[in-house]
């Protein structure tokens, strides 16, 4: 009988996608789980780099903010299963039609695999986790549709962070990076936010800019397109026009910026 146990034990590990290797970052970022289209904008993304910069470990506490479509999500619900907790803020359903849609497809993407099921949710704009319980934020090209008229959209959603952080906590940041010294309003119409902005905003509300990284950098990216960022893929946002010229470019250049709690 225990030796029909230890193979049943064996086969578990070996055949069960959540077994103890679901937490190596590499093999979640390679996961079958994840949709092939995903996939194909790692070369974009850089999805392994980009964590490991953050420095996200497979214990923490993470909460991804405003998740969209959950190209991330599909990767940290892997990466934190086995012993983390992965908290997630998208938009609250009662905001607008636009909000409504976008949270019903992105909690049927989470009904739709058992990857999903530890994946906690909550309501951008409010609180995101008991004070100082969680160890990291992400936002990933976020903070444009944040911006309100003067930044203050930003920093509100900066502050349930700093609040939601443990001391020394992370809060990551990946957006589209706009050329130094346009205003709010140009960033609002692009999509691209200046990284003066953004480092302002995050200090304001107490953060510490630890590091940066030109993970997401692309030099091909004019930031001149006719519709801004989502003239570029995914969105390619174009009444005819030249899509295989803004292919060619590839997604927009992007900011990748470390921010620390003070301990």
């Amino acid at each position: 009988m225990k030796k029909i146990i230890s193979i049943f034990i064996f086969m578990f590990l070996v055949f069960n996608p959540f077994s103890m290797q679901a937490h190596n970052l590499q093999q979640s970022v390679n996961s079958e789980d994840r949709s092939k289209e995903n996939i194909e904008r790692d070369k974009f993304r850089h999805p392994y780099e980009t964590i490991q910069f953050f420095g996200i470990e497979p214990k923490m506490t993470v909460v991804e903010l405003s998740p969209g479509g959950g190209w991330y999500t599909e990767i940290l619900a892997i990466y934190m299963y086995d012993e983390g907790e992965l908290i997630t803020a998208p938009y609250k359903a009662s905001l607008s039609d636009y909000a409504k849609r976008s949270r019903e497809t992105y909690e049927a993407k989470l009904n739709s695999k058992s990857i999903y099921e530890k994946v906690k949710i909550v309501d951008l704009f409010s609180k995101l986790a008991e004070d100082e319980t969680v160890d990291a934020v992400l936002t990933f090209r976020n903070i444009h549709n944040w911006l309100g008229e003067d930044g203050s959209g930003v920093k509100k959603v900066f502050e349930q962070a700093y609040a939601a952080l443990k001391p020394g906590g992370i809060l990551g940041v990946v957006e589209h990076r706009a050329r130094p010294g346009i205003s709010i309003k140009e960033m609002k119409k692009s999509g691209y936010v200046t990284e003066e902005l953004t480092i302002n905003l995050a200090e304001e509300v107490g953060f510490i800019l630890s590091n940066k990284s030109e993970i997401n950098a692309n030099v091909k990216d004019t930031k001149d397109h006719p519709n801004g960022v989502w003239t570029l893929p995914p969105s390619l946002y174009l009444k005819g026009g030249d899509k295989e010229k803004y292919r060619q470019i590839g997604e927009s250049d992007r900011m990748t910026l470390l921010f620390r709690k003070p301990v």
